[in-house]
């Protein structure tokens, strides 16, 4: 299943715009914008993450709600 036709894990509904690379639990591994955005401002965000797009969405999230950014790093292949 590619990357466009996979769903967010959490909501089922939106487009996942980043993965978990280290998921506390694997059924949650895709997230949508709008679900990463909640964790991010939840407290408890990805701390290491593959961007799915292309573009850092999930990066900009970070700098834009995030004030611990030292805990996060984005995965190289």
């Amino acid at each position: 299943m590619g990357a466009h036709r996979r769903k967010c894990d959490w909501c089922g509904s939106g487009t996942p715009i980043v993965r978990d690379m280290e998921p506390v639990n694997n059924e949650y591994q895709y997230w949508c914008e709008e679900c990463a955005r909640a964790l991010i401002i939840k407290g408890d965000p990805i701390e290491t993450y593959r961007e799915l797009e292309g573009e850092p969405i999930y990066g900009r999230l970070l700098d834009e709600h995030c004030t611990l950014k030292r805990f996060y790093s984005f995965a190289t292949a």
